[in-house]
């Protein structure tokens, strides 16, 4: 696993139909190894922070093996990495492989992962239109959100290594289908999730309400 390529952007303000809206999703490579800090990389800002960026949010990943996928849904598009909004490209980093709470080491930094991505309106924007949202949810390819603890400078073609797997073995995949697919009802599933250390506190509430509704 390695990291593809390095990503950080700005806000802007960008035009939506007749709004204007702030948002910090359009990044672009960079070409120098720069340093991670707790809540983002230097030089990368999120825009609304009462749902994107924080300590559970600090670094996103997407596989770039996912990108021919995107462009065959999309041909009319240009895609550049950090087209999700990522600030890792990566590869051979998955969500079906991927526990909540394993730590990995790249560069001299540590990190943990937290959570999937959930997609809003913004992602929308940055693709000049609304049905990507629900091909993103559906595809399941939804990249990885991760905590860093431990500050460090990374860099193009760094080592993505395998620390420590957390034992719980609840997958991002896992996380995503409880919220997408057929195992929305898995009460086991759920009671597994909500004991991962990791897990942000905002999912075990979540899961929380949902395994109270269901054992009604």
């Amino acid at each position: 696993m390695k990291v593809v390529s390095v990503n950080v952007g700005l806000p802007r303000i960008v035009k939506f139909g007749k709004e204007t809206v702030t948002t910090g999703i359009f990044k672009n490579p960079v070409d120098k190894r720069i340093n991670l800090k707790k809540l983002n990389l230097e030089g990368d800002r999120q825009a609304d922070l009462t749902v994107h960026g924080g300590p559970d949010k600090a670094v996103y990943s997407y596989p770039f093996e996912y990108y021919d996928f995107w462009k065959k849904e999309f041909p009319g598009i240009s895609f550049n990495w950090g087209m999700f909004g990522e600030n890792l490209t990566t590869e051979g980093l998955f969500e079906s492989k991927v526990n909540v709470g394993d730590i990995f080491q790249i560069g001299s930094s540590q990190i943990v992962v937290t959570q999937p991505r959930m997609p809003c309106y913004k992602l929308g924007i940055k693709f000049g239109r609304m049905d990507v949202i629900k091909k993103f949810l559906e595809s399941e390819k939804s990249g990885i959100y991760f905590k860093v603890i431990k500050e460090g400078e990374i860099g193009t073609n760094d080592t993505i290594k395998l620390i420590k797997k957390d034992d719980n073995n609840v997958t991002i995949k896992n996380i995503v289908e409880l919220v997408t697919k057929e195992d929305k009802e898995n009460t086991i599933l759920m009671e597994k999730a909500i004991k991962v250390q990791d897990l942000p506190q905002g999912w075990k509430q979540y899961f929380l309400e949902k395994l109270s509704h269901l054992k009604k």
